[in-house]
Parts: structure tokens; C-alpha cells; sequence
């Protein structure tokens, strides 16, 4: 009898269940071993609740800020003048329960898909028994939530555990007052001041997402500027977007502690100072869900921040077992999961697979405008990691964008200086997620600005601004030339 190849994947998020569809399709036999729903936290608690309470967030933003200019009247009883100046409202408790429906139909659709290719969902948490038999296989042991185990035998183990909110030890959250980023659709009514601490993309994300729905925002950020790892100049055109917005962003100011005072929240900085607010979001970065999994025992290198040690086609020091996702902290991103998760059944299973090219992926910061990036950034160049040209062009030469009200972005792109060759790029726009694609295509395929400015683009549109920004550059480097 011929032998089947026997995978369990500990872990049913991005990087679990892509893997999971990869190897029954390729003819293994797939068990995903999960404890909270397959989809993990990108569909249950991050990526997918939260970018559906931003697009609530976005129709707000759109509509305060370019309603009058667009000439749209809103219809009320009392003149124009003594109508408040926020015209419609939200009703979070509505928008959070739309949220919470979208994220677990998502995670049904799923793990019916996981099911009709194959596979087997085993609910409970996996560990990895140390011993590794005579024949390469390994053991999982599954601890359900009543306690019952069962023991699976694996050719090939993945651990795609994903991460959990960091926690600063006086600033627990409560669920009601003080919250992680996972607690915040248990909200029933909109914060009237809201805290934010951490300016990274996810305290970005959520600053800018409540202060359109109608709450007063206070960024509480360690670092000069928020978005410390993003481009710098998207990052001040987002500064400056918060600020103008009436967003209280404080720089340079390390939260210490987060209390309760009655029905109030007190943050108090390393400077001493106390800022209070009704609630307060903690978004200062998160810890790889690795402890207790039998991991160490088992030959699994971890590293110092408890990251899962892995090589370019997903492999961990451990013979037989691979790790995806934000467990391995090489990029907090669902689709870099997605595609770490496949490399490593494509590899266990003998199909050519190539390494995970960072290089080629393309992320979006989900805040108003969108902040999207692919390729080399603008500290590889100017660290001299790479030698690029680059020309920006702000959004605000754009017909379109003025058609829109937009006037708040750019296009800017990275190229090689003796081929043109296109090796990175950042817009700043609304649906800058949808931008970038192109972009992406040319990094990926190795294209030239010469290419991309002599193709066709639709007038009036925003994808012009890239096609332009390319004509630049391709410009410039013909008269250098010349």
C-alpha cells in the first residue's frame, strides 16, 4: 500500500490554512489543528474586523471632509448654520456587530473550503512531542478545551501559532475601559476620548479609525513621528492629516502605566505627566504565540523575542518541522504568511518552490489616506543599501484627485540609475492598497520606468500619478544620458 503523506499544522490562520489547501490539493493527508476558528487572528481579531470598522471609519472621513466642497447638501429642518459640525453619527455597537458577523462567516467560508479540498480541523492546542521516531515522523498531542487529548503522527509538522497583544505589566487590560486590540468590538458605544498607546500601524490604524467615527483621539507615541517604520515622507503627510483632523498626537511620550479611575482611564507618561480619557487602546506591538508548544525540546531554535527561527523556504532547525506566520516575526503580514505557509508544502512535497522574496511584497497601512509600499524603501536608500533615483509627485496635480477632494498624498517611485529598472515604490492616496498593485507587478517582473510610462493609462484616474512619477524618471535619466 502506498504511503500518504501524513501534515499537521498547528495554527488555522493565513499561514496554517494556505497550507493547508496546498498540501490536500498536492495529495497529502491534512490535519489543521486549531483552537479558536480557522481563519486565526487576521479573520477573528485583526486584519478582517478591524479593516471593516475602518471602512464604517472611511465613508465618515470622506463625508465630512469633501461633502461641502462637492457640493452635497444635507437635508435638516434648522438652518445650515446652527447644525452641528459633525452631520451623521455612527452607532458602534451596530457597526461592531456587523464586524463580528463578517469576521465569523469569513472563518466558516474557510474552514468549509479546508474541508471540501480534504483536510481535517481538529479543535484544541497542539504540542510537539520531542522524540522524533526511527522513520522521521513526529507526534502531536491535542489537548482539547474539556481535556481530552488525542496524539496525531506527522511526515511533516508547521507551526503557524500566529502572535498575541503584548502587555505592559501597569497597563493590563480590563476589557471595559482598557483595552488590547483584540477586546475593542465588545464595544457597544462609541469612546468619547479615546487614548491610543503606540504609534505603529496598528495604533495608527485605530487612532485614525476613531477619531472619523467621532471620538477625541489622543496618540500617545514613544518615537519622534508616528509610523517609525514607514516611509518618512508618508508618515508626515499622516502626521500632519491627524493633527489637522483635531487628533491629539504626542510625540517623544512613553506610556508607563494605564489605571481606572472611576469611569476614567489615567495614562501616566515617563515624564510624569497624566493624561486622562474615558478609554485607552493598548497597540504597543505583539508576542509569538511559541511557549508550552514543546518547541525547545524538539530541536526547535527560538529566538531571544521568542520568534520561531526559519529559513528561506520555511524550514526551522528542527528536521521535519516548519513555522509561517507571525510566529516567526519575519514580516507581521497575513499574505507573507500565506505565501510562508505554502513555500513550506510546496517544499516537504517535492514541488519547485522558490525562497520568500521580501523584496517583492507589496503592504498597506489601512489609515486615511492609505499608506501602501513594495520593494526597497527610502532608508535602504538612504542608508546606501541600494543605489536608486527617486521622484515624488504630490497627488494634488492630479485631475482626478481634485475631482475628488483629495489633497493629501503622492506617488513616488525607487529605480535603478542605469537601467531604469523599478525596484520599489509608496503611494500615499485613499485605496492606495489598490494602487500599489501595479507597482508590485513592475518590482516583481523586473519592469523599467520607460515601461510603465509608456502604458496606457485611464484619464481622469489616480493609477495616472504612477504613470507620470515613471515618466519623470525615465525624463531625467534620458537627459543625464544625453
Amino acid at each position: 500500500m502506498e504511503h500518504v503523506t501524513r501534515i499537521v499544522i498547528i495554527g488555522g490562520g493565513p499561514g496554517g490554512y494556505e497550507a493547508a489547501l496546498v498540501g490536500a490539493q498536492l495529495g497529502a493527508e491534512v490535519t489543521v489543528v486549531d483552537r479558536d476558528g480557522l481563519g486565526g487572528a487576521s479573520v477573528l481579531t485583526d486584519c478582517v474586523p478591524s479593516k471593516t470598522l475602518i471602512a464604517t471609519a472611511e465613508v465618515m472621513t470622506t463625508f465630512d471632509s469633501s461633502h461641502e466642497e462637492l457640493g452635497i447638501i444635507v437635508a435638516d429642518d434648522t438652518p445650515y448654520v446652527d447644525t452641528p459640525a459633525r452631520i451623521v453619527g455612527v452607532d458602534l455597537g451596530k457597526v461592531n456587530r456587523r464586524v463580528k458577523r463578517l469576521a465569523l462567516a469569513q472563518s466558516h467560508d474557510i474552514t468549509a473550503s479546508v474541508t471540501r479540498a480534504g483536510g481535517r480541523v481538529v479543535r484544541g492546542r497542539g504540542r510537539v512531542e520531542p522524540a522524533q521516531a526511527p522513520d522521521g515522523s513526529r507526534q502531536v498531542t491535542v489537548t482539547a478545551d474539556d481535556g481530552s487529548q488525542e496524539t496525531l503522527t506527522a511526515d511533516a509538522v508547521l507551526i503557524a501559532t500566529g502572535a498575541h497583544p503584548r502587555e505592559i505589566p501597569d497597563a493590563l487590560p480590563d476589557g471595559e475601559r482598557i483595552l488590547n486590540w483584540m477586546q475593542v468590538y465588545d464595544l457597544d458605544e462609541l469612546p468619547e476620548e479615546l487614548i491610543v498607546v503606540g504609534s505603529g500601524v496598528t495604533g495608527a490604524e485605530f487612532a485614525g479609525a476613531y477619531q472619523a467615527l467621532g471620538s477625541r483621539v489622543t496618540l500617545v507615541s514613544s518615537r519622534d513621528r508616528v509610523l517609525p517604520g514607514e516611509d518618512p515622507d508618508a508618515a508626515a503627510v499622516l502626521e500632519d492629516v491627524f493633527r489637522r483632523r483635531g487628533m491629539n498626537v504626542m510625540a517623544r511620550s512613553r506610556a508607563q502605566s494605564a489605571k481606572r479611575v472611576g469611569d476614567r482611564v489615567e495614562v501616566t507618561l515617563a515624564d510624569g505627566r497624566v493624561i486622562s480619557g474615558t478609554h485607552c487602546l493598548m497597540a504597543v506591538g505583539s508576542i509569538p504565540n511559541s511557549a508550552d508548544m514543546g518547541l525547545e525540546e524538539s530541536g526547535v531554535r527560538l529566538k531571544e523575542s521568542g520568534h520561531i527561527w526559519t529559513d528561506g523556504v520555511s524550514r526551522t532547525s528542527a528536521p521535519g518541522v516548519y513555522a509561517a506566520g507571525d510566529c516567526t516575526g519575519i514580516l507581521p503580514l497575513a499574505s507573507v504568511a500565506a505565501m510562508q505557509g505554502r513555500i513550506a508544502m510546496y517544499h516537504f512535497l517535492g514541488s519547485a518552490v522558490a525562497p520568500l522574496d521580501l523584496k517583492t511584497v507589496s503592504a498597506n497601512v489601512f489609515t486615511d489616506p492609505e499608506i501602501a509600499t513594495v520593494g526597497y524603501s527610502q532608508a535602504d536608500v538612504d542608508s546606501g543599501l541600494i543605489d536608486a533615483r527617486v521622484v515624488k509627485l504630490p497627488l494634488l496635480r492630479n485631475p482626478r484627485a481634485k475631482m475628488q477632494g483629495i489633497r493629501d498624498g503622492f506617488v513616488k517611485i525607487f529605480c535603478r540609475p542605469g537601467t531604469g529598472i523599478v525596484v520599489g515604490g509608496v503611494v500615499v492616496s485613499p485605496r492606495a492598497s489598490e494602487l500599489i498593485h501595479s507597482m508590485a507587478i513592475a518590482v516583481d517582473n523586473n519592469l523599467t520606468v520607460e515601461q510603465i510610462a509608456n502604458t496606457f493609462t485611464v484619464y481622469p484616474s489616480l493609477s495616472g500619478s504612477i504613470a507620470e512619477t515613471a515618466r519623470q524618471l525615465h525624463t531625467r535619466k534620458a537627459q543625464r544620458e544625453g
